[in-house]
């Protein structure tokens, strides 16, 4: 007897792939798990997604597909105990002529050793072996398990998908949802691409007792609105930062500020990303706007001193001025240029006129031989080498022509021109 009790989201779960909406890079014409099915033969697969976009529905597809014994099994309530047993009840099945699909959800949980228990499973066909995660494989799973499975990734569902199973809850319910159709769109966006929210939400509503459709406004009311999806240290978290980074270097100050609308709106941690503005200040705009500095301090003080939803504007506010900055990464490449040539020529000393002579026994050593004081010179510039006596000079900071260091390499310059009489003289 069905258990009439369970939620509609598992009530509504499709049986075939066929069936499943979405997901077309896998389940189209070519896609891995397409292919899977009219072979007949199914391998190792990781499927990597968010939540609710239909990683457990695909695995319980792929075993009626070929008619297999399914066995869930959750990384987070599991240990390798119960890996052991579900791989004793696999051996018994394969006496009897029954294959096994092994089902893992979260299996970014399982640590080093419980990933390393499934090895030899899998190595010798024991179970046909599907785990799903939200989490990068390539950073939370082992490569032994990497390499023995395909890596399927799913997306998040589109609002035209949501759609079809709204429609789909309406025909299995066998009744109307009391929302007009803007209500519909509007709950198929408000799941952020989420099936399995859709379809929970679907359930309230429809047990309700509505009086009458709600409208946009009125679902919103009715409802709990999901959160964007973001966590605070995940693959997604770094995504976003990634968006925000690469939005502002790109001079694409409505689209940073999209991606940082996003982060605050799921909760992200505000102190975040002003470190990582302010470090975008210093690392690509540098000194092309050196008040890019100054501006990133200065909105991160405010905004500890004001909290939000005060502070937020000065969120803002640095977030254009960032985007709409010149940009250099000038200063950045001269660390690693003075870095690396300060590790290859190892502990040369500074060349003795550069160096102070407290001390009679220095003054006769050569220390500060031959020093001259620039502010006594007409320019102001003596073109004195400053470098190691054994080191040939380098040029290890090289401005572009934007913004304030387009005034810098006119120094440089005059100062290049400079230093070529003086040596010509010599």
């Amino acid at each position: 007897m069905k258990n009439e009790s369970r939620p509609l989201a598992d009530k509504m779960r499709p049986e075939t792939i066929d069936d499943i909406v979405g997901q077309q890079s896998l389940l189209g014409e070519n896609g891995l798990v397409r292919r899977m099915v009219d072979n007949h033969k199914l391998s190792n697969i990781i499927l990597w997604g968010p939540p609710g976009c239909g990683k457990t529905t695909i695995a319980r597809a792929l075993a009626n597909s070929v008619d297999m014994d399914f066995v869930p099994m959750s990384a987070v309530f599991s240990g390798s105990a119960d890996i052991k047993k579900a791989m004793d009840a696999a051996r018994m099945n394969q006496e009897i002529g029954r294959n096994t699909l092994l089902f893992i959800d979260e299996i970014h949980r399982f640590n080093k050793t419980q990933q390393d228990t499934l090895l030899p499973y899998l190595e010798d066909g024991t179970v046909v072996f599907i785990g799903a995660t939200t989490e990068n494989p390539s950073f939370n799973l082992n490569n032994a398990l990497l390499s023995r499975c395909h890596i399927g990734v799913l997306t998040a569902l589109t609002t035209d998908d949501l759609m079809i199973l709204i429609n789909r809850a309406e025909k299995f319910l066998d009744k109307k949802l009391p929302l007009t159709n803007d209500a519909k769109i509007h709950l198929a966006q408000m799941a952020d691409g989420d099936a399995r929210f859709l379809l929970n939400t679907i359930e309230y509503i429809s047990n309700a007792n509505f009086k009458s459709d709600l409208t946009p406004d009125a679902l919103d009311n009715a409802i709990q609105k999901r959160p964007p999806l973001s966590d605070k240290s995940g693959d997604e978290h770094y995504n976003l930062i990634s968006a925000v980074h690469k939005s502002l270097r790109a001079s694409d100050t409505d689209a940073a500020l999209y991606w940082v609308a996003r982060m605050m709106t799921s909760g992200q941690d505000a102190k975040y990303i002003f470190r990582r503005l302010t470090r975008f200040a210093i690392e690509d705009v540098g000194l092309a706007d050196p008040n890019a500095l100054q501006m990133a301090i200065a909105a991160w003080q405010a905004y500890e001193r004001l909290g939000s939803p005060e502070g937020d504007i000065a969120l803002t506010e640095l977030v254009v001025y960032l985007g709409t900055a010149p940009k250099s990464a000038s200063c950045d490449r001269a660390l690693h240029a003075s870095y690396g040539i300060a590790q290859k020529t190892g502990s040369l000393p500074p060349p003795k006129n550069i160096l102070n002579a407290p001390t009679k026994m220095m003054r006769d050593l050569g220390y500060g031989a031959g020093y001259i004081y620039e502010p006594d010179t007409a320019s102001g510039f003596s073109g004195q080498n400053c470098f190691p006596e054994s080191m040939s000079r380098q040029r290890l900071y090289t401005p572009v022509e934007r913004g304030f260091e387009r005034e810098i390499k006119k120094r440089i310059d005059y100062w290049d021109g400079l230093r070529e009489k003086i040596n010509n003289k010599k």
